[in-house]
């Protein structure tokens, strides 16, 4: 009996190590940069005399290192591009996304879109995303009327590995 109950026991304590272990990277599937559908916000910019322009730089870690530089996990990173007035509509000239090493990965915005007032929209960079590396992020050029508060950009990177989790935020720097 007791030999049985040890033999259980580590069953168990073996089932909760491999259960706990990290998924595979090998077995992930690589996924594309999203292609957002926001053609029904594509729009025609007031003249310039109206609006004025800003634009705005965003860090946004697609890995960090654990460890040492060697091991590096990787991350689901949330960007959030959010109108915080509730009279006007703010305009979304450009979302680039960009390497490490300052290279182009992918441009969210072909043409100008509206954010209408209060609105948040939203670009996912999947965990099996790793084109962007440790040191990723994005220009976003912005249009807004005057008085009209600037739009916040903000990204949340999470991942999960077994048992424990990881989250953390970023917020965008107004850059001339």
């Amino acid at each position: 009996l007791m030999v049985q109950r040890i033999v259980y026991s580590l069953l168990v304590l073996i089932f909760a190590i491999l259960a706990s272990c990290n998924k595979s990277q090998d077995n992930k599937k690589i996924e594309l940069p999203a292609t957002i559908d926001w053609s029904d916000k594509i729009i025609v910019l007031p003249t310039k005399d109206t609006i004025s322009y800003g634009k705005t730089y965003l860090s946004v870690y697609s890995q960090i290192y654990s460890f040492s530089e060697h091991t590096s996990l990787d991350l689901t990173a949330t960007v959030s591009i959010r109108n915080t007035s509730e009279n006007d509509t703010i305009y979304l000239l450009k979302a680039d996304y960009f390497d490490t090493k300052g290279n182009p990965i992918h441009s969210y915005v072909q043409s100008p879109i509206a954010v209408g007032k209060m609105e948040t929209l939203e670009i996912v960079i999947a965990e099996s995303d790793k084109t962007g590396g440790t040191g990723a992020n994005f220009i976003f050029n912005w249009a807004k009327k005057p008085n009209t508060s600037e739009p916040i950009f903000e990204a949340v990177m999470i991942s999960t590995y077994g048992q424990q989790g990881l989250s953390f935020t970023t917020q965008g720097k107004h850059i001339e």
